[in-house]
């Protein structure tokens, strides 16, 4: 059984900032790709960021520039960096790991960015 946990999600003015962390646990050995996603209010789920365990990644063309995802494969853990938010950017954040083909997903965590 393996769980993700977000954590990090809040109220924030525009132009502010947020950190997301994701923790995977259970029985893992290592997390092939992790990925970010958002579902803003009304909306279908939509990737935000995607990190693969070479360290690539690939952001949403709203996004870029303003998002960074990163990871620690020590800790099992995912990251999602915002800066310059925006009110569009107001969601529930989903974190996703991809473990040997299975695909796991945490509860999500709320992110409102006031204008």
């Amino acid at each position: 059984q393996v769980q993700l946990v977000e954590s990090g999600g809040g109220l924030v003015q525009a132009g502010g900032s947020l950190r997301l962390s994701c923790v995977a646990s259970g029985r893992i050995f290592s997390v092939n790709t992790w990925g970010w996603y958002r579902q803003p209010p009304g909306k279908q789920r939509e990737l935000v960021a995607v990190i693969a365990d070479s360290g690539s990644t690939n952001y949403a063309d709203a996004v870029k520039g303003r998002f960074t995802i990163s990871r620690d494969n020590a800790k099992n853990m995912v990251y999602l960096q915002m800066n310059s938010l925006r009110p569009e950017d107001t969601a529930v954040y989903d974190c996703n790991a991809k473990i040997y083909g299975v695909s796991y997903w945490g509860k999500g965590t709320l992110v409102t960015v006031s204008s």
